[in-house]
């Protein structure tokens, strides 16, 4: 299914029914008042969370929902029915605004969560709401009023407890591929990831977490270069991020200060707090090279950037390091408050082992 994480739609809320004007008329009893009944409110549309969607893919074939118009009131007193309300399914993690003002509606973020985009129309009165001592035989009544009408815009931001981020053919794939189930595209060429993944790294019962992978950075993505200006958004809701550099890249690319200090400036450049957020170094690719090498580069690598946070060394396609860079991830995310929940006066404070880097496990 082709990924799609932006779309705008119309939504219409039914219009109230109008209020009924009728006089009661009955044999043998004469002036038998008014019984004109209201009507009944318009319908409004929701957005519902779906669990189960993970793109907006259905939105740009069904661009229109509208909600039923409340029923007319009748004689008799007779109220008219209140026009359905419509639920319209969202991957969660949908960012829903006024695509006229700009105005932030709401965001879905929990599955069947219902978000109100436009209420239906009030209903009308019946001329027997009008009736009294003075006024025995009313002929008004009131209409219902419209149902709102919006043009929405609404942008999907992936769901992730940690996400990966790096040069194109780091290695974030592999990553991926091997800490969760995920089957991410891989090849010897870059740009492999043309759209996010998602996979879950399952530890155990109740130990399990959601990582994000997104296409790789390349310098001036946040300003459109690349892949990235799309898609770093969708690094925002992420607790924690794996910064994957190549230990071992190849002749003429750059050296692994390099990429590091070209994915912090795209960080800064695109702001929404990603350049301040929790980020471990996962220095991949060790299979390709000797221990000693291993040790000089990382060394080199945590002295040229003054690196204060964990480093791992890991081969993502031997799989060496990544089991335990899995569990330290889990105890890690255990202490860090979740980005959907209030964070509490220590939540902050970090858990993480005290070394400078962690060998392969």
């Amino acid at each position: 299914m082709k990924f799609v994480d932006e779309a705008n739609i119309e939504v219409e809320a039914g219009n109230g029914g109008n209020g009924c004007v009728s006089f009661r008329r009955e044999k043998f009893i004469p002036r038998g008042g008014p019984d004109g009944g209201d009507g009944g409110d318009g319908g409004s549309v929701y957005l519902v969370g779906d669990n189960g969607l993970n793109t907006l893919v259905d939105f740009r074939h069904r661009r229109k929902h509208r909600a039923e118009r409340g029923r007319d009131g009748m004689g008799r007193n007779k109220t008219g029915r209140a026009g359905a309300d419509i639920d319209v399914p969202v991957p969660l993690g949908t960012r829903v605004s006024d695509a006229d003002t700009g105005e932030l509606l709401g965001e879905v973020l929990h599955d069947d969560q219902r978000l109100l985009v436009a209420r239906g129309g009030f209903h009308g009165i019946g001329n027997a709401r009008f009736k009294s001592s003075v006024n025995r035989a009313p002929r008004q009544s009131k209409p219902g009023t419209a149902g709102e009408h919006r043009a929405l815009h609404l942008e999907l931001i992936l769901l992730a407890d940690v996400g990966l981020l790096g040069l194109p053919n780091a290695g974030k794939s592999s990553l991926i591929r091997s800490l969760s189930s995920a089957r991410p595209k891989v090849a010897d060429y870059p740009f492999t990831t043309l759209n996010p993944s998602l996979g879950v790294v399952s530890l155990g019962p109740r130990r399990s977490f959601v990582i994000a992978d997104i296409p790789g950075l390349i310098e001036g993505a946040a300003q459109g270069a690349g892949l990235g200006t799309r898609f770093l958004k969708h690094l925002a809701r992420t607790r924690l991020l794996l910064h994957v550099v190549d230990l071992a890249p190849p002749e003429g690319s750059p050296a692994p200060v390099q990429q590091v200090a070209t994915v912090e400036q795209e960080l800064i450049a695109f702001g929404e707090g990603l350049a301040s957020r929790e980020r471990w170094l996962v220095l991949n690719k060790a299979d390709l090279l000797d221990a000693d090498a291993i040790a000089e580069r990382r060394d080199a690598l945590i002295t040229d950037l003054g690196w204060q946070g964990p480093v791992w060394v890991v081969s993502a396609m031997s799989g060496a390091g990544t089991a335990a860079l899995a569990e330290a991830l889990m105890h890690r995310l255990q202490a860090l408050p979740h980005p959907l929940s209030p964070a509490g006066p220590d939540d902050t404070e970090s858990s993480t082992e005290d070394e400078a880097w962690h060998p392969l496990g």
